[in-house]
């Protein structure tokens, strides 16, 4: 479709164009020219007609016309016409910038081929319309080239032109230009592919190349001296990385382990050891290297001698230092490709969350009678015991013991309805990412593995690793992770109650502190049970004595489905209680109890005075407890108006509570009871449910994972990490409560966000090896990441980022002078053991490493004078050589006086 619309409007262009050449010779109605008689001639007056209508529109009309743009940041655009000579078909091209300088910019990093070549700025282009698209016949090439000149001379133009000649890839060319009246201007470009002689590969030799086009034969240049300008382009390359080079100690970038002994002696084999991804999969190096360009400024040479010492000279001593990081083609390649990470591993868990809804159990996934099982791949083998063993190993018996999972949480992580990174859940979700591949069949054997293996640490009483038990359930993580932070805490009261094996009498006597003869009481009511102290001078209404608090059973811990199984409960209970709503009927009840054991001659007054202050107005307030008679007694005031109604609720639950200690209550939470529920529920959870919480936890702890990763201090990266968070909320929010209509449509938009964290993932990674090797050169580092991250972010649309017609990135960022010492650092000196290097023969050496290109020009100018004291400084001779040491290639411009 794309190459269709080109083609029309291809065809539309030449359209107008020969509208309007038919409008041009309809001015000339009724006359006959005669003197067009062969068709060369009408050939010629066709590419005049043609450059006629280009020179009267001008570059901005051209540009509405539909001039094709080159990419360029420094905006040049193309329009080209077919032109037919004989039976032999050519097109002519005409290349123009839009509000550019007069003159072009040497070594701009945006020029054509020829504007680097000759130094022009606009310029047309005429090829033969053929496979090779060049004029492999010298005398053809010679006569389309005059028939250009003749063109463009009648139309009192001075475009220069050009015509591709030889072999296409000795990308040679032949041009004149049409200065005026007095000069014409000649151009020739070729190449040398091999066998360079020696004497070329040095500037020396390069100097007398440029001056034998213009000294005399029998001038010995090594002697005489010319007024040259030169300047020159050295483009350096970083040495490759290898594990010889890390056993050396030659790698070149800089860790901010630097300072550390034992991470100096390590020997490292990958460059992301020490990244937080590793410990689930080893990263390609995304910056394979860097080219560091390094630019001369324009200055005057005389002699082959100035030429030695430039050769001989100090990178250093360049003008301009620009650096361009080596990216993997990984990062513009189709996201669905086979870079693995753990958005690849992510997109595996959504197709397995997508045939989770096929079974009822996850042991029919490793049955072949599952309905499901025809959607498997033949290669969707579940793994051996011994990776079975070894995963849970990892996750139960060398868990961590956490003391607080925040530290590795992102601000808005805890959005995302998952596990933290650290848990056990987390954790288990980790590795069934990596897991047999992540298929479904993988992760129910790891599931029902996993169960197995928390149900033995029930049984046996062991504490539940990675799992924190300070005895609250954090609601805002997923139903999975609340159920084993529940099983921790049974566990440890299992622990704490020597295995369940007291009686509430046996532990009642074990506490005879608590157990104190109350004064004026009958027995059996007489001992105060389970008192934790006197509070303050407070004393009892209806008796002359202490009011002591009680020791109370901790409040129930609940999960999320236990609040909205007692919140259905407390409906039929009413809305008669105005205290908190965790503070359930059957606490308040309890508290009461031990209020009663502990003050035997309380009444409910004395209750409220101490549980729920505020419900008791003091007729004293306005008196400070110092002006206070200690004999004063009985205390005065009344119930606040909540409490004193009629059918007060809490007066009834007073009623009815018999005086009984903490030690003597019904537990609140039976530990053997809670945890039986905890491991049923674990072994009968659907599939589907089993997956959408391993799907939100997995995206939550991949991206916390990567959120450790140490990148400096980029901005935009920081901003890219807070946004995925925020997208992975939004799109996760389904499956977090639990309203998961559309199927399709929702595993869809999975697909999507996998495609943003591979988008984030890469950016983050390139960020972390930029940080590394630029660790003391942050300004340089922020800059090239920012440039990267303008060029990457407006493709993170698409489904695609890179193909074959896109550019690639080639924004170099300029080195400061304090910066310098740190890129050159990034040249280590080659060791005996990298013997593998070629001699070095080209000189320009930085730290022993010749430039794996050299581009120079050469100028010389001269004075024209003529009649009546005219004068005219022109640019007689142009060379630019760009090459190696096997390679080769020079374009030649001389202006002659016609």
């Amino acid at each position: 479709m794309a190459e269709s619309n080109v083609l029309q409007s291809q065809r539309k262009t030449r359209q107008s164009m020969m509208n309007q050449l038919h409008r041009h010779e309809e001015k000339l109605e009724g006359f006959d020219d005669f003197t067009l008689a062969s068709s060369w001639e009408r050939f010629i007056s066709e590419i005049e007609a043609v450059c006629r209508l280009w020179l009267a529109d001008g570059p901005k009309n051209l540009l509405d016309k539909g001039a094709d743009c080159l990419g360029s940041p420094n905006h040049l655009y193309k329009v080209k016409f077919e032109l037919k000579c004989g039976t032999k078909c050519y097109c002519i091209e005409y290349y123009f910038e839009i509000n550019s300088k007069d003159k072009v910019v040497e070594w701009n990093d945006d020029l054509h081929n020829l504007q680097l070549y000759f130094g022009v700025k606009e310029f047309l282009v005429i090829a033969p319309i053929s496979a090779s698209g060049v004029v492999l016949d010298a005398p053809e090439a010679s006569k389309l080239l005059s028939a250009v000149a003749i063109a463009l001379s009648n139309c009192g133009s001075t475009w220069p032109a050009f015509v591709p000649v030889h072999d296409p890839s000795r990308k040679a060319y032949i041009g004149i230009q049409n200065m005026g009246t007095l000069f014409t201007r000649r151009f020739e470009a070729d190449h040398i592919g091999s066998q360079v002689p020696i004497r070329l590969m040095h500037l020396e030799g390069l100097y007398e190349l440029f001056v034998s086009k213009f000294a005399f034969s029998t001038v010995d240049l090594s002697t005489n001296f010319f007024n040259v300008h030169f300047t020159m382009k050295l483009t350096y390359r970083t040495p490759p990385r290898n594990e010889d080079d890390d056993i050396q100690g030659g790698e070149f970038e800089v860790t901010e382990a630097e300072g550390n002994s034992e991470s100096n002696t390590r020997n490292k084999t990958q460059w992301d050891d020490d990244c937080p991804w590793t410990e689930w999969y080893s990263a390609e190096d995304p910056v394979k290297g860097f080219e560091l360009i390094a630019m001369w400024s324009s200055r005057s040479v005389e002699s082959s001698l100035d030429m030695a010492e430039l050769e001989n000279a100090s990178s250093h001593e360049a003008k301009k230092w620009l650096l361009l990081p080596m990216l993997t083609p990984n990062l513009n390649s189709d996201p669905k490709g086979n870079v693995v990470g753990f958005a690849s591993q992510l997109r595996l868990l959504v197709s397995a969350l997508e045939l989770s809804f096929k079974a009822q159990f996850m042991e029919d996934f490793l049955s072949g009678e599952n309905p499901g099982s025809e959607n498997l791949k033949p290669s969707a083998a579940t793994p051996p015991p011994t990776v079975v063993d070894r995963v849970l190993k990892d996750l139960f018996h060398e868990g961590e013991l956490i003391s607080n999972y925040a530290k590795a949480e992102q601000k808005n992580s805890r959005v995302i309805k998952g596990a933290p990174l650290e848990s056990l859940f987390a954790q288990f979700c980790l590795h069934s990412l990596w897991f047999g591949n992540c298929h479904i069949r993988a992760i129910a054997l790891l599931w029902i593995e996993f169960v197995r293996e928390v149900r033995w640490c029930w049984e046996e009483s062991q504490p539940l690793p990675r799992m924190l038990t300070n005895g609250v359930i954090d609601l805002s993580t997923c139903l999975i992770h609340q159920k084993l932070q529940m099983l921790a805490l049974c566990i440890a009261k299992k622990l704490n109650n020597h295995h369940g094996s007291e009686t509430p009498e046996e532990i009642s006597s074990v506490k005879p502190e608590n157990m104190v003869a109350s004064e004026d009481v009958d027995p059996p009511n007489r001992l105060r049970r389970g008192s934790a102290g006197v509070v303050g001078s407070t004393m009892l209404l209806k008796s002359n004595q202490r009011l002591h608090a009680p020791y109370t059973q901790d409040a129930p811990i609940m999960t999320e489905d236990m609040h909205e199984e007692r919140l259905h409960a407390l409906e039929a209970f009413g809305n008669t209680f105005s205290f908190s709503a965790q503070l359930e009927r059957d606490v308040l009840s309890l508290d009461m109890s031990a209020f009663k054991a502990a003050n035997p001659e309380a009444i409910f007054e004395d209750f409220i005075r101490w549980h729920s202050p505020g419900d008791w107005e003091d007729d004293r307030t306005e008196l400070n407890d110092k002006s206070r008679d200690q004999n004063d007694w009985p205390p005065r005031g009344k119930l606040s108006e909540r409490m004193s109604g009629g059918g007060n609720s809490w007066r009834q639950i007073w009623n009815d509570s018999p005086p009984l200690a903490a030690s003597e209550q019904k537990p609140l939470l039976d530990p053997n009871r809670e945890g039986e529920k905890i491991l049923h529920y674990l072994e009968t959870l659907r599939p589907h449910n089993l997956l959408e919480q391993m799907v939100c936890t997995a995206f939550r702890a991949s991206a916390d994972s990567l959120n450790q990763t140490s990148f400096g201090d980029l901005k935009q990266m920081a901003m890219k990490v807070e946004q995925l968070y925020l997208t992975m909320a939004s799109s996760l929010k389904p499956l977090q409560t639990n309203h998961l209509t559309e199927k399709g449509e929702f595993i869809d938009d999975l697909k999507r966000l996998c495609l943003v964290f591979e988008h984030i993932e890469k950016l983050l990674i390139l960020a972390a090896s930029i940080h590394r090797k630029l660790l003391h050169a942050p300004r340089l580092s922020k800059a090239i990441f920012g440039d990267y991250f303008d060029f990457y972010v407006p493709r993170m649309g698409t489904s695609s980022i890179g193909n074959g017609n896109e550019k690639e990135f080639n924004k170099r960022q300029a080195v400061t002078m304090s910066e310098r010492e740190v890129v050159a650092n990034m040249f280590t000196v080659p060791t005996a053991n990298q013997s593998w290097r070629k001699v070095l023969s080209m000189g320009n050496l930085l730290n022993g490493h010749e430039p794996i290109l050299r581009e120079i020009i050469f100028t010389v100018n001269d004075s024209i004078y003529g009649a009546r004291g005219y004068h005219q400084e022109i640019e007689t001779h142009r060379m630019y050589i760009c090459g190696t040491s096997n390679d080769l290639r020079v374009a030649l411009s001389v202006t002659s006086c016609d």
